[in-house]
């Protein structure tokens, strides 16, 4: 494949940026606080089910949308305000150069909302690399939010862009979003610059079959087989 055909769907958190350091922290907290605020839960209850939900669905909305009925709108403007969040994130010097040179179209493509995409793009100088982004308001069915790794969106979204499977490149932090994509064709890259245990804290070494390639940096990407 000439390098320049290939397509590549970018996560944000953990692949682009250190999540891991400050914002999902502070996401975690304002999702607990929400569910203590809006279901009626106490904290550790509150905690546990919003892991649940990520480890079950990928996505906190998806199981408060689905179970309780909540509203994605809401529930991403109160969760995602984060006030100051710019000033604690950070990229890599190094990785983000090699981004803007790496051949191919480039999409983002994250289960956060548009508004903390464009925000976290602008704080580590990034904003204008990714020809569309494609977020969690992005990613509904049938009136239900549907985020990474539901097969179906994946589907929908590559047939709306006009994109065939096996000339796009998912490079990710998570594994189960890349083992969907993976079943559906697209090559997958599993970043580990920041995130290298699971949310269990088992460490993450063993590379999966429905991995193409693991990397701890974005200037391996230009690496990657052109095949």
């Amino acid at each position: 494949m000439n390098p320049r055909n290939k397509v590549w769907l970018f996560d944000l958190d953990d692949t682009l940026h250190n999540a891991s350091h400050r914002a999902f922290p502070e996401l975690n907290a304002s999702m607990a606080a929400y569910m203590v605020t809006y279901l009626g839960l106490t904290e550790e209850a509150a905690a546990a089910l919003r892991n649940h939900y990520w480890q079950r669905y990928g996505a906190t909305l998806t199981g408060l949308q689905r179970h309780h009925g909540v509203k994605p709108a809401h529930f991403l403007r109160e969760t995602h305000r984060l006030p100051g969040l710019e000033a604690h994130l950070h990229g890599h010097a190094h990785d983000l150069a090699a981004l803007r040179r790496l051949p191919g179209r480039k999409l983002l493509m994250t289960n956060a909302p548009r508004s903390y995409a464009e925000r976290v793009l602008a704080a580590i100088g990034l904003r204008d690399v990714f020809e569309r982004l494609i977020c969690v308001e992005d990613m509904e069915l049938f009136g239900h939010s549907r985020p990474k790794p539901d097969t179906r969106m994946f589907r929908v979204v590559l047939a709306r862009l006009k994109l065939r499977p096996e000339r796009c490149v998912l490079v990710e932090d998570t594994l189960i979003h890349q083992k969907a994509a993976r079943s559906l064709g697209l090559h997958t890259v599993w970043m580990q610059r920041w995130l290298r245990k699971a949310a269990d804290g088992r460490r993450l070494q063993h590379r999966p079959a429905y991995v193409s390639r693991r990397v701890r940096s974005l200037v391996a990407l230009a690496r990657f087989p052109n095949g």
